[in-house]
C-alpha cells in the first residue's frame, strides 16, 4: 500500500488533501494536531508512533526522526540494495509527504513574542523530513505549500505514470521548492538571532531573504526583466505595505521613485521645531524635483508643484496627508504616475477615477516600524551598509552673520531636500518650497548652476541653499553671493572651508556647518 506522511501547522485544505488521496488508495501517517483534525474529519489516520514504535516526548519536541520514518522517505526505490535493506527492516516506502513549519515568522512578528517563545517555533523534525523528501525527489512528492495540494491530487488522478516525465518534473518542482522554503525559513531564524544577540551588525556569512510580491512588466528598461521583492517581516510605512487603490501595474521605476519620495516625506514630518505639519514631496528619476511643507495638503501640493513645475510632469508625488478633492482637481491637471498619501476622501478617488492610468497607492501606516539596510550589487558582490537615517549631528554657524529662527527652520528643511537628491546636490529652497534642485553632476559647482536655473533670477534671489557636501573650493559661495542667496548649509570639514567662510563673511551671507555629509550614489 502507498504511503503518504502528513504534518501541518498550517491546517488550510489538509482534510481535503487526505480525503482525496485515502480515495486513491494512500494509509496516512500523521502526528499531533495535524492527526486529530483528519481523524475528527473521517480520515482514517494512523499515528506515526504506530509506524516508529517509539512515543512523542520532550514536549512534542520528538515526534518524528526515527529511521523508520527517514529509511521509509530516503529508501531509492530504483535500488536493489536499499529495498532490500527497508524490508529486512520491516521499513514501509513513503511516497507522499506533506509538512509546513511550525509559523516562526507569525511568532516573532507578535509585538509580545519573547525570546523563549521564538525558540521553541523553530521547527527541527519537519525541515528535516521535507528535506529528506526533497533529495529523494524521483521516488517522492514532497509538499510544503498548500496550493500544490491541488497539483499533486491531479497527477495522481491523471493517471499518467508516475516515473513519467510530467510526474517527474512535478516531482523535481516541488523539491526545489522545499529547499527554497528551508533556506529562507533557516535565514528568518538566524536574522532573528544575530539581532536578539551581541554577534556584531555584519556577519561573516551573509544570507537574506525577500518574499516575493509581483514581477514586473519590465526593469529600468523594457530590455531587462524584473520582480519585485518585499521583506518578510513589517513592511509598515513602506512601498511594500501600500495598497493599490487604482490605476496600471506598477513598474520597477515607479517602486525605486517612490520609496524615495515616501522616505523623504517621512523625514520631512519628523522635521523638529516645525509647526508646518503637511509635507508633500514630488519626485522624478529618484530626484526630489519639488519639496514643500505647509498646513495644509492644497496650498502645500501647490507649492510643491510650483517649485518646478516641468519636471514633476510624469513624476511620483508622495504625502502625509489626506487628499482631499480640490488638490485631486489639481493633481490630475498633469499627467503623474503615482499619488501615495495615508488616505483619501471618497470626493477625491472619484476625482482620480478621471485618470484611470494613474496609480494611486494608499499607505495608512507612515511610520516605518523596521529600518533594515541599504545594500547595492556589484559585480561580484553585495555592498551593504545602514540606511541614512541621520540628519544633522551638530549645527555651527561659522560666519559674522547669524541666521535668523526662521532662517534656520529654512535652512534644516533645505538639507533634508538635498540629502535625497543624488551627489553631488544642490537645493535652493525659500518660504518652506524648493524653488531650484541640482541633482547628480560631477562637480559641485554645475550642480548649484543648475538648481539657479531651474528657479529662475527672481526665485533663487533671498532663497537659502543647501549642500550634500562641502565646497572644495569658494566657487559656489560666489555664485551664490551674485544670485542673492541669504544663508547656506553645507556639512564643512573641506581644507579650503576658510574661503568659503571668508567670501561668505564678504557678501554677508550666513553659514552653517552641520558635520553630516549626506552623499547618495
Amino acid at each position: 500500500m502507498a504511503r503518504a506522511f502528513i504534518s501541518v501547522s498550517d491546517k488550510t485544505g489538509v482534510v481535503d488533501f487526505a480525503k482525496g488521496l485515502e480515495a486513491k488508495g494512500y494509509e496516512i501517517i500523521s502526528t499531533g494536531g495535524t492527526l486529530k483534525t483528519l481523524q475528527d474529519a473521517g480520515v482514517n489516520a494512523i499515528s506515526v508512533t504506530k509506524i516508529t514504535n517509539f512515543p512523542e516526548c520532550l514536549d512534542g519536541r520528538v515526534k518524528t526522526m526515527h529511521p523508520n520514518i527517514h529509511a521509509g522517505i530516503l529508501a531509492m526505490r530504483s535500488n536493489p540494495e536499499h529495498m532490500r535493506q527497508i524490508a529486512e527492516l520491516n521499513v514501509e516506502p513513503i511516497d507522499i509527504v506533506a509538512i509546513n513549519l511550525y509559523p516562526f515568522k507569525a511568532t516573532i512578528s507578535k509585538p509580545d513574542c519573547t525570546f523563549e517563545q521564538a525558540i521553541e517555533n523553530i521547527d527541527i523534525g519537519g525541515p528535516t523530513a521535507i528535506r529528506a523528501a526533497a533529495k529523494n525527489w524521483q521516488d517522492v512528492f514532497v509538499v510544503c505549500d498548500v496550493a500544490d495540494y491541488s497539483r499533486v491530487l491531479d497527477m495522481l488522478n491523471s493517471k499518467l505514470p508516475l516515473n513519467g516525465m510530467k510526474a517527474s518534473a512535478l516531482k523535481r518542482e516541488l523539491a526545489y521548492k522545499v529547499f527554497e522554503h528551508t533556506a529562507a525559513y533557516d535565514a528568518l531564524i538566524c536574522n532573528y538571532l544575530r539581532q536578539e544577540g551581541d554577534f556584531g551588525k555584519y556577519p561573516d556569512k551573509l544570507t537574506l531573504t525577500y518574499e516575493k510580491a509581483q514581477d514586473m512588466r519590465y526593469g529600468e528598461n523594457p530590455h531587462q526583466s524584473a520582480a519585485f521583492y518585499r521583506e518578510p517581516l513589517d513592511v509598515s510605512g513602506t512601498i511594500a505595505g501600500a495598497k493599490q487603490i487604482q490605476g496600471k501595474e506598477i513598474s520597477f521605476n515607479n517602486v525605486n521613485d517612490t520609496e524615495a519620495a515616501l522616505s523623504l516625506v517621512q523625514d520631512l514630518t519628523k522635521l523638529e521645531n516645525n509647526s508646518r505639519e503637511v509635507a508633500v514631496v514630488a519626485v522624478k528619476h529618484a530626484n526630489p524635483c519639488g519639496v514643500a511643507i505647509g498646513t495644509n495638503i492644497y496650498d502645500t501640493y501647490l507649492s510643491a508643484y510650483n517649485a518646478d513645475p516641468v519636471s514633476i510632469f510624469g513624476g511620483i508625488v508622495a504625502t502625509n496627508a489626506q487628499i482631499d478633492e480640490a488638490t485631486a482637481n489639481e493633481m490630475v491637471k498633469i499627467f503623474l504616475e503615482i499619488v501615495i498619501a495615508p488616505s483619501y476622501t471618497p470626493e477625491a478617488l472619484k476625482v482620480f477615477e478621471q485618470k484611470p492610468n494613474l496609480r494611486v497607492l494608499e499607505l495608512p501606516d507612515f511610520e516605518r516600524k523596521t529600518i533594515g539596510v541599504d545594500t547595492k550589487k556589484v559585480g561580484g558582490g553585495l555592498l551593504i551598509q545602514d540606511l541614512n537615517t541621520g540628519f544633522i549631528t551638530e549645527c555651527k554657524t561659522v560666519t559674522t552673520k547669524q541666521p535668523t529662527p526662521e532662517g534656520m527652520e529654512q535652512l534644516r528643511f533645505a538639507y533634508l531636500a538635498v540629502k535625497y537628491a543624488k551627489s553631488n546636490g544642490i537645493v535652493l529652497a525659500k518660504d518652506y518650497a524648493t524653488v531650484g534642485v541640482g541633482p547628480g553632476q560631477t562637480n559641485r559647482i554645475t550642480a548649484l548652476e543648475l538648481a539657479l536655473k531651474f528657479a529662475g533670477e527672481d526665485k533663487a534671489r533671498g532663497s537659502v541653499m543647501a549642500s550634500d557636501a562641502f565646497f572644495p573650493f569658494s566657487d559656489c559661495v560666489e555664485t551664490a553671493a551674485k544670485a542673492g542667496i541669504t544663508a547656506i548649509i553645507q556639512p564643512g570639514g573641506s581644507i579650503r572651508d576658510n574661503d568659503s567662510i571668508d567670501l561668505c563673511n564678504k557678501y554677508g551671507i550666513a553659514m552653517i556647518f552641520t558635520g553630516m555629509r549626506h552623499f547618495r550614489h
